[in-house]
C-alpha cells in the first residue's frame, strides 16, 4: 500500500527534530453544497531541523516515531 504524501506550512518548530505542520482541505458540505476549508495539524520529525515557521513542506507518513508523530518530512534535492 503506498504511502499518504501531502502538502502544508509549519506552524511550529519549537520542538526538537520536530515540526508540526498545518493541512487544509476542501470539503463540500452535505446541506449547503458549499466548499468549507478544514485544517488538521501534524507532527513531523525533522531530522536536520531544517524547516522553520510559513515553510511550505510535504510531509510522507512513517512508522510510528513517537505517541504522536507519525509522519517524516520529504526533503526534495531539488
Amino acid at each position: 500500500m503506498p504511502k499518504r504524501i501531502l502538502q502544508g506550512v509549519v506552524v511550529s518548530d519549537k520542538q526538537d527534530k520536530t515540526v508540526v505542520v498545518s493541512v487544509e482541505r476542501q470539503v463540500m458540505h452535505p446541506v449547503y453544497k458549499k466548499f468549507v476549508k478544514r485544517s488538521k495539524k501534524y507532527a513531523a520529525h525533522d531530522e536536520n531541523n531544517q524547516f522553520k515557521v510559513g515553510d511550505t513542506v510535504r510531509i510522507i507518513e512513517s512508522r510510528p516515531i513517537s505517541k504522536t508523530k507519525s509522519w517524516t518530512v520529504l526533503v526534495d534535492n531539488a
